[in-house]
């Protein structure tokens, strides 16, 4: 089976607590204005990669690991794949936690993913909000929730589901003359990532959050 991908990078330290493996999904029907990855919406058969294939990368990247984050794009507009991506997780390392971004709620993505949820701990749904400004810790705005969905999830997101951040936590990654920024914006952040790269002999000819 194949799974629409966008890319895949590691190691997240800003998108979930511990040392990560993010995958970002390719689609998205939704299209919250405002949102930082525009560039994830549109979806083609060049998308296209074996799930074994992503389970292969993660498998080659497990050391130190802790969890897996899946965002997007929207994961839940591929139901079948991310079942199967799920199963796959757990078969790698049970021990790890699943979180996943979905810009639909809670009940809606049990509805669309019934294969998928089981083997998820924890969800941040509902839609990217512009107009809601918040500084809740992985979320980008006041209406998005954190839901722990297994006992794995209360224990390890249960005590963040209402924490706000200290502080902005984005990455950067340099890879093929692109930069890619891994986190959840605040406000003004974007703003100053562009100034400090510039401030470095970085010009963004073009930036994901701009049509």
């Amino acid at each position: 089976m194949n799974l629409r991908l966008a890319r895949l990078h590691h190691p997240v330290t800003t998108l979930g607590p511990g040392r990560r493996i993010g995958i970002w999904v390719q689609g998205c029907g939704i299209g919250c204005p405002g949102c930082v990855a525009r560039d994830t919406w549109v979806a083609g058969p060049q998308h296209d990669i074996a799930v074994a294939d992503v389970l292969a990368w993660c498998a080659a990247h497990a050391d130190g690991t802790t969890g897996v984050t899946i965002t997007g794009g929207e994961p839940s507009e591929q139901p079948a794949a991310l079942g199967e991506l799920v199963h796959g997780l757990r078969a790698l390392d049970d021990d790890w936690d699943v979180l996943c971004y979905t810009g639909v709620e809670w009940d809606e993505f049990r509805r669309r993913c019934p294969e998928a949820y089981p083997g998820i701990d924890a969800l941040i749904t509902g839609p990217f909000r512009i107009t809601e400004p918040t500084d809740l810790l992985w979320r980008g705005s006041a209406n998005q929730r954190l839901i722990p969905c297994s006992e794995r999830g209360e224990q390890r997101f249960g005590e963040w589901a209402n924490a706000e951040r200290e502080r902005p936590e984005l990455q950067l990654q340099v890879d093929d003359e692109r930069v890619w920024m891994i986190g959840i914006p605040g406000r003004g952040d974007l703003a100053r990532v562009q100034r400090a790269l510039r401030d470095q002999g970085i010009e963004l000819e073009g930036v994901s959050w701009r049509p």
